[in-house]
């Protein structure tokens, strides 16, 4: 298979492996899916051809992403997409428990959104500085 790409779009498919491989292997440890990490290794061993020998490193006969490349910006792109994750699962979560356990028909579905909009609001503008668990 070939694909033609610019340089500008190889350097953004580079970002998009790394994210999908880091989403699909980083909290996998000792038991992640080799075959993601064989294709970002084969798309990373493109940069030396085209001018990016610092986003690459060879360890144990495998090229990865270079700990340049790791700390370039990427990881603050996974960490945007992690917090607003979060926050929208958070808020769907407390609506979902604020409505009693009520299965999701058409009928309430427009006051799940209500709360879930209520909770985005505030964690727009507090964070989860409001939020806190009774212990007792």
């Amino acid at each position: 298979m070939d694909i033609s790409l610019t340089e500008q779009q190889f350097r953004y498919l580079l970002d998009l492996v790394y994210i999908g491989n880091w989403v699909i292997n980083s909290t996998r440890e000792d038991d992640r899916i080799q075959e993601y990490d064989q294709v970002e290794s084969l798309i990373f061993s493109h940069c030396a051809d085209h001018g990016m020998k610092s986003l690459i490193q060879r360890l144990q006969g495998q090229i990865l992403p270079s700990q340049a490349y790791a700390d370039g910006g990427i990881h603050e792109a996974i960490e945007r997409y992690e917090d607003v994750t979060f926050y929208e699962i958070l808020a769907e979560e407390l609506a979902l428990r604020d409505m009693d356990g009520e299965p999701l028909t058409r009928e309430n579905y427009s006051q799940l959104m209500e709360r879930i909009d209520a909770y985005l609001d505030e964690f727009d503008a507090h964070g989860t500085e409001h939020i806190s668990v009774d212990l007792d």
